[in-house]
């Protein structure tokens, strides 16, 4: 029989609050056990969200799954870990010695964890003898055995096993054995757990249900499966790509959307996935169909980016509309490919060579992945240039929480495109990069128009509004403007920041993106150090007129950044001009890992004690 080794109370139970890690290997089989556990709590009712912190290597290494629960409704990563699954002898010590007191560590017995330290909770496992009793097939243990941490957990956090259950055969769906199978898993699990661990972890759930249910209607999905259908629904054809981690699962989402609904009634494809031989040639492809007029896009990661910056300078100059998703992970160069940041806007804002100015499109949820992944295409079309979508690997391969979305019901906007009946009345006389509206933008046509003035060149090299060749130095600062009198003038027309003013003109926060989930928690945790802050989300860049409004109206602005040199703080310098980049404080965490409450609070906490 187990021992468990109980510490010192520390604190009161830990009621549908609290953070769960399990530490594994990677092609351990644990993701669908972790799983289990995340959909459990999800149908309890209390809100979740869920990390995996897996390597850039071969199976085998360290991996971390961490399920934040939380009756407060907060879905960030919590600094502190509360409960520990420790299954990998490699990072065990280091997991359990980087515990707070009072923690709870459910562990493999063989790990010996309960030397290390004697001030948290342990729970000793014979996995290897239980699930040898359970599956009879040596073969498949190594996969099975993890379900035993999930019955056992189930006991300790009061989780109701029919919830387990229905989360496991929602895993496995239609694989009946495999169900089968694993379910004797998580019941020897929990078995063992009520003969060897009677009384309840501190770390306890119970089901919030009926009205108060925080989770009923939800759903449970990744950025980059919201931002697939967002593309779908935005009218996408023609997808070109280039495998790179954490943006792959993007496209190969899109494609399977595609192929399940973009087809004729006699079963051909109505659209075109090609897999290029690298970013370049995927970007290329992207521009060559939004210059006949389909809605193209590709996904990729910093490295990608930088590869396509070429094509990228062209659809600038050249005004081709496409979609480009920008799944940021940690750099310079490969960094850590499997870590999570911000550290590509600095470099997009202004991507290509010479004189360029990029529209940005910051989702901050898995909600505005889908709304941004819609809404990118019409922008492009609009405005007749590359959009880029910043998304990070924390926002798009972890698993949020969600409103179902809804379905879009405004009209595709395909932007300032002359058809034959305008070209007949107009007799032929319209120029490719005229401005004839005051807005910068030209008109176009789409190949195939049946007229004979809808013919025109597209030109990466100097033109004049007619698209000809030129090296007139008055042609080319007349299109150099036109280009950043479109840009600015998209100011007002991209997604507008969300502002949440409150009493205090002293103090006040910006952030963008995932730092979002982090930034509501930290808001709260604030207003406990007596510091009232206002909070302005961004959403897209360029700036609208209402950010320098806001920071206008406070004395003392923090804007927080997932990257070393706080690029975000820099742009909005740049564009606020002295007087007001006065007011700006810089707030980074660039640590590979999702952002947290606690850090954000704690460093601006710092600086207001300082100021």
């Amino acid at each position: 029989m187990a021992t468990m080794s109980v510490a010192p109370p520390v604190s009161g139970v830990l009621l549908n609050d609290f953070s769960l890690q399990v530490a594994t290997v990677n092609g351990s089989g644990s993701q669908s056990s972790n799983l289990v556990l995340l959909r459990t709590i999800f149908q309890m009712g209390v809100p979740i969200s869920g990390k995996n912190l897996f390597p850039s290597n071969i199976a085998g290494l360290p991996t971390w799954f961490t399920i934040r629960a939380s009756r407060h409704g907060y879905v960030a990563r919590k600094k502190e870990i509360d409960f520990l699954i420790a299954m990998n002898p490699e990072t065990v010590r280091e997991d359990v010695l980087g515990l707070d007191p009072g923690a709870s560590v459910l562990y493999d017995e063989p790990l010996k964890a309960n030397d290390l330290r004697h001030d948290v909770t342990f729970y000793p496992v014979p996995f290897d003898k239980l699930v040898a009793g359970v599956c009879p097939d040596a073969k498949l243990r190594k996969l099975v055995r993890n379900m035993i941490y999930v019955g056992c957990a189930a006991h300790l956090m009061n989780m109701e096993m029919e919830e387990v259950e229905r989360a496991l055969r929602q895993q496995f769906k239609k694989k009946q054995k495999a169900a089968d199978l694993n379910w004797g898993a998580v019941k020897a699990g929990f078995d063992y757990a009520v003969t060897n661990f009677p009384q309840p972890d501190r770390c306890r759930l119970e089901r919030i249900a009926g009205a108060l249910s925080k989770t009923a209607g939800k759903i449970i999905i990744e950025g980059n499966a919201a931002a697939a259908l967002g593309c779908l629904f935005a009218g996408v054809t023609v997808v070109a790509w280039y495998p790179i981690t954490p943006s792959s699962s993007l496209c190969e989402y899109l494609i399977e959307y595609l192929k399940k609904y973009r087809r004729t009634p006699d079963g051909k494809a109505t659209f075109a996935a090609v897999q290029a031989e690298d970013e370049l040639a995927a970007c290329g492809m992207v521009l060559g169909a939004g210059w006949m007029g389909a809605r193209a896009m590709t996904s990729t990661s910093g490295p990608g980016i930088s590869l396509m910056s070429e094509f990228v300078g062209l659809g600038y100059y050249a005004e081709i509309p496409g979609v480009i998703f920008d799944i940021q992970r940690v750099g310079p160069s490969t960094g850590l490919p499997t870590r999570t940041a911000q550290g590509d806007l600095g470099f997009v804002a202004t991507l290509g060579h010479g004189d360029t100015r990029q529209i940005i499109l910051l989702p901050g949820s898995v909600e505005e992945c889908y709304e941004m992944g819609i809404a990118a295409f019409d922008i492009a079309e609009r405005y007749q240039t590359p959009i880029f979508v910043l998304s990070d690997l924390d926002l798009a391969m972890n698993h949020w929480m969600a409103e179902p979305f809804a379905y879009p019901t405004k009209p595709l906007d395909r932007g300032k495109v002359l058809r034959a009946e305008d070209l007949t009345r107009l007799k032929g006389d319209w120029g490719r990069y005229r401005d004839v509206d005051g807005d910068g933008i030209g008109y176009r046509t789409l190949p195939g128009t049946d007229h004979p003035a809808a013919a025109f060149f597209t030109r990466g090299s100097g033109h004049n509004e007619r698209a000809q060749y030129s090296e007139k130095s008055a042609d080319y600062t007349n299109n150099l403007d036109r280009l950043k009198r479109k840009w600015e003038g998209a100011r007002e027309h991209l997604p507008p920041p969300v502002v949440e003013h409150t009493d205090s003109g002293e103090v006040a926060v910006i952030a963008y993106g995932s730092t979002q989930a982090a930034m509501v928690e930290s808001l709260d945790q604030l207003r406990e150090h007596k510091i009232n802050a206002s909070y302005l989300r961004l959403r897209a860049y360029p700036f609208a007129a209402m950010v320098r409004e806001f920071v206008a109206a406070h004395q003392r602005v923090y804007v927080v950044d997932q990257n070393r040199d706080g690029q975000m703080f820099e742009l909005l310098q740049l564009d606020l001009g002295p007087e007001l980049a006065s007011r700006l404080r810089s707030v980074r965490h660039y640590n590979g890992l999702p952002v947290d409450a606690r850090s954000l609070t704690d460093a601006i906490v710092a600086l207001e004690g300082a100021k």
